[in-house]
């Protein structure tokens, strides 16, 4: 009895052991999953500036957001070794989109930078949760050279690059610093003469110290692309301001008391650029200058495969940064090829005003369709361009491509040979197959001639929308003849005394009401050879390293001899329009 007891005591005993070791094991398992759901659960905190870089002594926001409320509250300690916090504000957003609800939270701090160089904005903690640190360039630029502390207002102006290629962006930013108050304030804007100029961005607004003086300072961006060569001169900015001069004062209280401001008025530095020509190592036929050029080809059928006499579309996009979208020259392949035929779109052209410039686009749609079955090599499409941030050209480029158009499958119907017999038996289920037979003959008979005269007419279809999409209006030649001929006038004028600047802007209002079109390059495609290779001689004379001697006699010429050709057209149509009607 007494072995039994004790080895019932030592069951026991490691039964509890048994016991012991699941639950550890139970509790460690629940202890990892706990970890690995709080890490799967920890809330993604993004952190930005409103601009990079920013100068020394001027302040900047700092932005943390997040989508749902962290762990805690954050603790921006460890910023101050290279930022001096001077405000933050927390702010909550929700709203409501296809049924789901979405929240975000940001803090906004105004921040200042201590010294400069490439600080790094460190990591924040919001309790469990932390947000990625980022890296600042703080710029060691001071205006204390160009102002004293006695001024009150003052105008700074700055241009990148200092010496930009002709037709390429130069970004010319206006500062405004103020230590007063001002009621109202109107400001000018840059006025140069041969170049485009776009406002970009949004204006900001921020603090910063010079000479230990605190300022506000109000920030306004332009995109201006030279049009021509040579020395390109910004006039002054002017800044007319209401400047408060002293406390109110009235014996009728508050409620009617009203400040007292005098005029003041402020003007910047004018500005002289020297815009550098088309270099002569550049060899692409269109002259494009940009920052970076992207360029690719979408199709509507991905394997690359149609049907003969079914059309396929191919989408080319290119996006230019720094240059506008009438910029961006055309991109049509040129086939050779009989069998294949192209029906372009009207290119879609866009442009976006972005912080940093311009951004622009051009999409171009065409239809593509095979009338035999084989396989057919679009060659490549090249754009030479130059890398005004390397100053080195390059190539944006969209590869061969190789498209297969496979015949449509035709249904045979097999022949009936019918044997003579001399005493025919009807059968009743031997007629209905006949029947049958004859029917489905018919059938395909009237199907193929559908499907033949519905082809055609969508080809007469297709051939009139692009051949009346090429041609220009010339309905409205007697309503806008007046136009017409005060740009030829003005044209002939400037020809006469060789003026290559008022004979482009004489050529583009000609153009426009001639053939509603905007720039020399559209204008050309409704030109005939002669007038497109005066045309082209008048772009090289105005972008040309040197001034070339350019004579003005041929285009104006030309230029009568298309117009008195399109007036005699359309009177020749107008003069057919009722025997068409018979």
């Amino acid at each position: 009895m007494v072995n039994d007891n004790s080895v019932n005591k030592n069951m026991a005993g490691v039964m509890n052991q048994l016991g012991f070791q699941r639950i550890a094991s139970s509790a460690f398992f629940l202890l990892i999953g706990l970890l690995f759901s709080v890490q799967s659960f920890a809330v993604d905190i993004d952190v930005s500036v409103d601009r990079n870089p920013v100068t020394l002594n001027e302040s900047f926001k700092l932005i943390f957001s997040a989508s749902e409320s962290p762990d805690d509250d954050p603790d921006f300690s460890p910023l101050d070794n290279n930022f001096q916090i001077l405000n933050q504000q927390k702010n909550s957003q929700s709203s409501w989109v296809n049924g789901q609800s979405k929240r975000r939270i940001s803090w906004t701090l105004d921040v200042m930078a201590k010294q400069a160089g490439q600080l790094k904005v460190p990591a924040i903690s919001f309790g469990d949760d932390t947000s990625e640190d980022l890296d600042i360039n703080v710029i060691a630029r001071t205006v204390g050279d160009e102002m004293t502390v006695n001024d009150e207002l003052y105008l700074q102006i700055d241009v990148s690059p200092e010496q930009p290629y002709v037709q390429s962006q130069l970004l010319y930013t206006i500062r405004l610093f103020q230590r007063i108050q001002i009621s109202q304030a109107s400001l000018s804007e840059p006025s140069p003469e041969n170049a485009i100029v776009e406002k970009i961005g949004q204006d900001n607004q921020y603090s910063t110290k010079v000479n230990g003086v605190n300022y506000s300072v109000f920030e306004r961006k332009y995109a201006i692309f030279p049009q021509q060569s040579g020395q390109l001169i910004i006039p002054p900015i002017v800044l007319t301001a209401q400047v408060v001069s002293g406390a109110p004062t009235s014996r009728y209280g508050s409620l009617f008391n009203t400040q007292r401001t005098q005029t003041k008025r402020v003007q910047s530095k004018a500005i002289n650029v020297d815009v550098q020509p088309v270099p002569d190592g550049f060899t692409g036929q269109h002259w494009l200058a940009a920052e970076s050029i992207q360029i690719q080809q979408t199709w509507s059928n991905k394997d690359l495969s149609i049907a003969v006499g079914e059309p396929l579309t191919r989408t080319i996009s290119m996006l230019g940064k720094g240059v506008t979208a009438s910029q961006l020259p055309e991109l049509n392949s040129i086939i050779n090829s009989s069998q294949l035929k192209m029906y372009p779109d009207q290119p879609l052209l866009k442009n976006q005003l972005a912080e940093t410039g311009v951004v622009a686009l051009r999409e171009q749609k065409t239809a593509i369709i095979p009338s035999q079955a084989g396989e057919y090599v679009l060659p490549a499409i090249e754009v030479p361009w130059l890398n005004t941030t390397t100053g080195l050209m390059e190539i944006a480029l969209v590869p061969e491509t190789t498209i297969t158009a496979v015949a449509t499958e035709s249904v045979e119907i097999p022949k009936v040979i019918a044997e003579p017999i001399e005493n025919p038996v009807i059968d009743s289920q031997t007629t209905d197959k006949a029947v049958a037979v004859n029917t489905e003959s018919s059938y395909w008979k009237w199907l193929s001639i559908i499907l033949a005269v519905g082809w055609v007419l969508t080809l007469i279809w297709m051939y009139k929308k692009r051949h009346i999409n090429k041609q220009p209006s010339q309905s409205s030649f007697d309503d806008g003849s007046t136009s017409i001929k005060q740009a030829v006038k003005r044209l002939q004028n400037a020809c006469a005394v060789n003026d290559a600047k008022k004979a482009k802007q004489a050529l583009l209002q000609w153009g426009h009401a001639q053939f509603n079109t905007v720039d020399l390059e559209g204008l050309s495609t409704y030109c005939r050879a002669n007038l497109q290779a005066e045309i082209k001689l008048l772009n090289a004379s105005l972008y040309a390293k040197k001034g070339a001697e350019w004579k003005g006699d041929t285009l104006a010429k030309l230029v009568l001899e298309e117009s008195r050709l399109l007036q005699n057209n359309t009177t020749q149509v107008d003069a057919l329009e009722p025997l068409n009607r018979l």
